[in-house]
């Protein structure tokens, strides 16, 4: 199983006071916490992508903390992963490290980056069934100001018409999922795992926003 996860953010204890208020009372019983989730979800052949911002922590306590993760792990590096350039940092627990990928997820594309791609590769392919075939995961964003802006630049580009390549129109597809680890309660997800929980949750905010029918 392949799961993902983002802006995890270990060691970053003003995130309980400041911006996602994560509420813990400590920097530590943060990390415990999702360290906790972690392992209770992944299994130690599971694979797990981290889309960025991992941990503000120096080498020593990062690798600890990577250390006691269960999983294969793969990183898409974020603008907080500095650590992860140190020269003393042993990233043989990573599989792969990189800014930018593309991957086949149980016959679906999957475009990876820490941050948010709005006209992504493979935007426009659909199975035969009309499903999507490729999803843009991210992260970087949180749940602030800019993730709103996503969803309204996703819901006005899921309302356009365009012309397809058999002469068709169609509505324009955009299944971008903003993977961050607060929405999941700090656990990594499924592909599918986060395509329902993004459904689920902007269908909660609709009705927050009194725009449901």
């Amino acid at each position: 199983m392949r799961y993902y996860i983002a802006d995890c953010h270990f060691f970053h204890g003003a995130l309980n006071h400041k911006m996602d208020r994560r509420g813990f009372e400590t920097e530590e019983a943060m990390n415990e916490y999702m360290i906790e989730k972690w392992n209770a979800k992944v299994k130690k052949k599971d694979e797990v992508v981290i889309l960025g911002d991992f941990s503000l922590g120096g080498v020593e306590e990062t690798k600890a903390v990577l250390d006691r993760l269960q999983g294969k792990l793969h990183l898409i590096l974020g603008n907080h992963d500095r650590v992860m350039e140190n020269k003393k940092m042993d990233l043989s627990r990573f599989v792969w490290v990189k800014r930018y990928a593309e991957l086949s997820d149980n016959n679906r594309k999957v475009i990876l980056c820490h941050y948010p791609v709005m006209c992504y590769n493979g935007q426009y392919r659909l199975e035969n069934s009309g499903k999507p075939h490729t999803y843009m995961l991210y992260g970087h964003v949180h749940d602030t100001m800019d993730q709103r802006l996503i969803e309204q630049f996703q819901d006005i580009t899921r309302r356009t018409v365009t012309v397809n390549a058999a002469g068709e129109t169609q509505q324009i597809p955009c299944n971008m999922i903003n993977c961050f680890c607060k929405y999941s309660d700090y656990e990594p997800l499924s592909l599918d795992e986060w395509i329902a929980l993004d459904e689920k949750r902007r269908a909660a905010q609709m009705l927050g926003n009194g725009n449901a029918t």
